[in-house]
């Protein structure tokens, strides 16, 4: 029976591999190795006799019985289902129900919104178009976003505990969490347009916030030292303006455009602030600074693979970047810095100001830029939708002489071939009675952003093309009578 000793150690061989359930293809292979070894038993069970044959068998059944027992484990393991959520499971629950209403497809409903019968929140934006409505392309929200954003459901949603992160401080620096300045820089790097290696990073509330910040922190220290003129070239963003003299102190002033100062003569020991916003708002055209002095704050809110062609990274001593543009959700921006005096100065206005931001915003910008890394910055399907509404304007306005579109022929091939949006339409009023165009627009039910807001002629206006579906169409119906009268002036 020595030979048949031998081959009982195959029932502990497949205990050893019990252990290791997930590894199918050692099981498979002891299966094999079982049926060699009763064949070869069966060769010799003339000489042995019946009990080697009874024990051949048992030794057959019971390698069997291991390999359904390990197969039947895998199944287990791979068809388990999900664990039941314990604390944030109402939560959950209660998002999935507002996300569930659809408002008709024309609006939107929110945790936070109005609560209706039956506890649920009403449609924001009514949920059914109503056609006597004016056209509102006034702001840049990126609403054009949202579809994608319903499509990433599961990757981008948030549960907060109630006591996630209650007190002032993070376990960052100058209220910045860790983990959201690491991945702020990753998503640089791999969308590759701005180097932040070697520079500070600052995360602010609101659109506003950093603006203001950033002019104090360039501004001379010294109360002997005249103060700062703060400058852009327009047309311009206008709160620049707007914060600067919201804020104006002794060390800094609005200076006005960087025409009144391009024949005087502004040597190094000047204190000028210049803001350069590229590509610009509202007409979407590549900036540079005008007066070549050594305190420029770089707004590159639009840099951004969607929005325009990422020439090289951005590397300038002060560059501002906004999370609206990123990603379409509107409330946060942050800063890249290079010298850390500058850096210390921002960080305690921030302190003095607001002693940080939300937690629930870190948090937040930090889930959206971790999906947003993963696709570079990119959503192509919502951004060709979206490019489509240009196409349609720019057919509308060619066929008119009343409007034209302020883009250059070479700026607009550009972004007709490439995968970028131009975000907004810079549009001029050609007729001598149309001096205002945002009020001429205004008689026809279409609510636009005056030229004169970005210290521009009153004869230009800004469309947003970047709010939604419903706000375009409703946009393209309000501008046709307006061309139509153009027509009818003519015959």
């Amino acid at each position: 029976m020595a030979r048949i000793r031998e081959g009982l150690p195959l029932e502990k061989r497949g205990d050893k591999g019990e252990r290791a359930e997930k590894q199918a293809e050692a099981i498979v292979g002891a299966a094999i190795a079982s049926r060699g070894e009763r064949e070869r038993v069966e060769s010799e069970e003339p000489r042995e006799g019946k009990p080697a044959g009874m024990k051949l068998q048992l030794a057959l059944f019971s390698s069997l019985f291991l390999n359904a027992y390990f197969y039947f484990c895998l199944f287990l393991h791979h068809h388990q289902p999900p664990p039941s959520l314990g604390w944030a499971g109402s939560a959950a629950a209660e998002a999935e129900a507002v996300a569930a209403i659809d408002c008709s497809g024309h609006g939107r409903a929110f945790l936070d919104g109005v609560l209706a019968g039956g506890g649920l929140p009403v449609c924001y934006d009514c949920s059914r178009l109503l056609h006597d409505c004016p056209a509102d392309v006034d702001s840049g929200d990126p609403l054009f976003l949202e579809a994608y954003w319903q499509q990433q459901a599961a990757s981008s949603a948030v549960v907060v505990s109630g006591w996630h992160r209650m007190t002032y401080s993070t376990n960052g620096k100058d209220y910045i969490s860790i983990e959201l300045e690491k991945h702020i820089r990753i998503l640089h790097q791999a969308v590759g347009n701005a180097v932040t290696d070697g520079k500070f990073i600052v995360f602010g509330s609101g659109s506003a916030q950093l603006i203001n910040a950033l002019v104090y922190a360039l501004s001379p220290s010294n109360a002997s030292s005249s103060p700062a003129s703060v400058v852009a070239s327009a047309p311009y963003y206008p709160f620049y303006k707007k914060q600067t003299n919201l804020f104006e102190t002794r060390e800094y002033g609005w200076g006005g455009t960087t025409a009144t100062w391009a024949n005087a003569s502004v040597s190094s020991a000047t204190n000028v602030i210049e803001f350069v916003t590229s590509p610009n708002n509202p007409d979407g055209l590549f900036k540079q600074p005008v007066l070549g002095t050594s305190a420029v704050i770089f707004d590159y809110a639009y840099y951004w693979p969607h929005y325009s062609p990422i020439l090289d990274p951005a590397d300038e001593d002060v560059m501002l970047f906004t999370n609206s543009k990123i990603s379409g959700h509107a409330g946060s921006r942050w800063a890249v810095i290079k010298d850390e005096g500058v850096y210390e100065r921002t960080a305690k206005y921030l302190s003095l100001n607001t002693m940080g931001v939300s937690r629930d915003t870190h948090l937040r910008v930090l889930k959206l830029i971790k999906r947003r890394r993963e696709e570079k910055g990119t959503s192509s399907s919502s951004v060709l939708r979206a490019k489509a509404r240009w196409s349609k304007l720019h057919e509308l306005a060619s066929s008119s002489s009343r409007f034209s579109l302020q883009h250059s022929a070479q700026h607009r091939n550009y972004f007709e071939r490439s995968e970028t949006l131009l975000p907004y339409a810079w549009l001029k009023c050609e007729w001598k009675e149309d001096e205002d165009c945002h009020e001429a627009l205004r008689k026809g039910s279409i609510i636009s952003r005056a030229g004169a807001l970005f210290e521009a002629d009153s004869r230009y206006t800004r469309l947003s093309l970047i709010k939604t579906q419903d706000d375009f169409d409703l946009f393209l119906k309000r501008m046709q009578p307006l061309v139509s009268r153009e027509e009818m002036a003519s015959s």
